[in-house]
């Protein structure tokens, strides 16, 4: 049986398994035998639970940027009529990317632009904005969702808005790129935005 050790990759046959052909060991492999056969079970059980910490404290970072990576998906980009002469405060209703896909484009107070998808991820049924609350509201089962992020504030959904993916081209002109699919488990909670 040959086992591989080393950067350099050498092959040593185990001393009870050599033949009359393999006695011709490189010095180098005879050494890297003796140390790896002299490895405790201590020292391996510690090599393995040192290891395998550090996949665990790693794994949730390395799981959320991969899902961000795939929650994106490019559409075809189209511009968002209207969306120059929007106000501070305000929305406007116009579908992406297909004409059975509603949105919801929004401006906030401070000129930011953001852009939802009017499904909501609950039930399918369309969303709307609410200005004097400044939340999208599903009446079917009266789910909230939070203007800034379209994630759930009250009701049955549990996972965000889809978020429609913007730029702003030359001119002023707005257009919508792509769209980012809310995730599983982002809810506001009271205590997640200030309450007792």
């Amino acid at each position: 049986m040959y086992v591989a050790v080393g950067p350099g990759v050498h092959y040593v046959a185990r001393p009870k398994d050599m033949t009359e052909g393999s006695k011709h060991m490189s010095r180098q492999g005879e050494a890297e035998w003796d140390r790896l056969s002299r490895t405790t079970r201590r020292t391996f059980c510690t090599n393995v639970m040192l290891t395998s910490a550090g996949l665990l404290l790693a794994a949730p970072n390395l799981s959320k940027a991969v899902a961000a990576q795939e929650s994106e998906v490019a559409y075809p980009p189209r511009r968002i009529e209207g969306a120059e002469t929007l106000l501070p405060g305000g929305s406007l209703y116009f579908n992406y990317p297909s004409r059975n896909d509603p949105a919801v484009l929004l401006r906030s107070s401070d000129g930011e632009y953001k852009a939802y998808s009017r499904r909501c991820s609950h039930a399918g049924c369309s969303v709307d904005f609410d200005p004097s609350s400044r939340c999208l509201k599903c009446p079917c089962h009266r789910g909230t969702f939070d203007a800034r992020m379209g994630y759930v504030m009250f009701g049955p959904p549990r996972r965000p808005l889809d978020q429609i993916v913007l730029q702003m081209r030359a001119g002023g002109q707005l257009w919508a790129v792509g769209k980012n699919f809310g995730r599983e488990g982002e809810v506001i909670t009271e205590s997640s935005i200030g309450g007792d």
